[in-house]
C-alpha cells in the first residue's frame, strides 16, 4: 500500500505541482521526481508486488507527458541568432578564460552577472574582439555583435536593500533583422534562515522584472541572466515555452537545476545546451534562437 500512495503522490506533483501552496522548491527540482519511478520499481520488485508495479506506472506516465520531449532528437534548423548567458562568479579566478570559453559558442550576445568592476577590463579584452559593443550596469553586463542603444539600468531591486545593489540593465541591440530589446537581470538567490527557505526578495524582483518586461513596447524582446528560479517556478512570469532541453547549470561540479534562463518574446528559443564548466560555479547557458 505504501508503494501506491507515493506512486499517486508522485504522479500529483509532477501533473499537479502548480496547485501545491508555497511549491516553488518543489518546482525548481520537478525534473527529477522521475527519480521515484526505478525506486518504486526496485520496492515492488523485492516485495513481489503486482499492485506496486502497476502503480508505478502512475509516475511514470506523468513525468514522460511532461519530459519525455526532452529525451527525442530534433532538428531546429540553423539559428538566427545565438546568445550565451554567464553568472561568472565574484570568485572566478580566471576571468579571461572564461570569455574565452563563451566565444567559443560563436555568440552574438553575452550576458554576464556577478560581474566585479575589477574585473571587467578582462571580460572586455578578451570579449571585445568579437563582440565590440558592450554595456555594464553594476554587477550585470551585455557584449554584442551589434550596436547597442537606449542602455539603463532598470530598477528591479527588493525594498529591503540599499542603492548600491544594481543588478539590472535595459539595451536595444540593433540587429541585421530588425531591434530586440535585451534585459539582463541577477535575481536575489533563495535563503535558508530558521524559519526554512525564503524566496521574497526573490519573488519581490522576479515581480517588478516581470512589470517591466510587460510594460515594454519593443516587438522582439529578450531577458537574460540568473533568475535564481527554473521556468517551472510560478515566481516567473516566461515569455515563451521553452524548449524540450534539461540544460542544467547549477551548481557548476553537479548540476541539478537551470536557474539560468534565456527569455524570449516574438522569437522562439529553439535549443538550450549547457556549456563545459568555467571558473564559476554556474555553468554557462548558450541558446539558439530563430525569428
Amino acid at each position: 500500500m505504501p508503494i501506491l500512495w507515493v506512486a499517486v503522490l508522485t504522479f500529483t506533483v509532477i501533473l499537479g505541482h502548480r496547485l501545491i501552496p508555497h511549491g516553488n522548491l518543489i518546482e525548481a527540482f520537478l525534473p527529477w521526481a522521475g527519480l521515484a519511478v526505478p525506486v518504486l520499481l526496485l520496492l515492488a520488485t523485492l516485495r513481489r508486488s503486482l499492485l506496486g508495479l502497476a502503480a508505478t506506472l502512475l509516475p511514470l506516465v506523468a513525468w514522460l507527458i511532461t519530459f519525455g520531449g526532452y529525451l527525442l532528437p530534433r532538428d531546429t534548423g540553423t539559428p538566427d541568432l545565438i546568445v550565451v548567458q554567464h553568472n561568472v562568479s565574484d570568485e572566478n579566478p580566471d576571468p579571461a578564460g572564461t570569455a574565452r570559453a563563451l566565444l567559443a559558442a560563436h555568440p552574438d550576445l553575452v550576458s554576464l552577472e556577478e560581474l566585479l568592476p575589477a574585473a571587467v577590463p578582462a571580460y572586455a579584452g578578451v570579449l571585445d574582439a568579437e563582440l565590440p559593443f558592450h554595456t555594464v550596469r553594476g554587477t550585470v553586463g551585455l557584449w554584442s555583435r551589434y550596436p547597442l542603444t537606449a542602455e539603463a539600468a532598470i530598477d528591479i531591486r527588493p525594498h529591503d536593500l540599499g542603492a548600491d545593489w544594481n543588478r539590472g540593465l535595459r539595451a536595444v541591440a540593433h540587429l541585421p533583422a530588425g531591434d530586440v530589446a535585451v534585459y539582463v537581470a541577477h535575481l536575489p538567490s533563495v535563503r535558508i534562515g530558521v524559519t526554512g527557505l525564503t524566496s521574497g526578495r526573490r519573488d519581490e524582483s522576479a515581480g517588478k522584472l516581470n512589470a517591466l518586461v510587460d510594460a515594454d513596447p519593443a516587438a522582439r524582446l529578450l531577458v537574460l541572466g540568473d533568475l535564481n528560479t527554473t521556468v517551472y517556478d510560478r515566481g516567473l512570469h516566461p515569455l515563451s515555452e521553452p524548449p524540450p532541453d534539461f540544460a542544467l547549470t547549477w551548481p557548476a561540479s553537479t548540476p541539478v537545476a537551470r536557474i539560468d534562463q534565456v527569455l524570449a518574446r516574438s522569437m522562439t528559443v529553439t535549443r538550450l545546451t549547457a556549456l563545459p564548466r568555467t571558473g564559476s560555479d554556474h555553468l554557462p547557458l548558450a541558446a539558439e534562437i530563430r525569428f
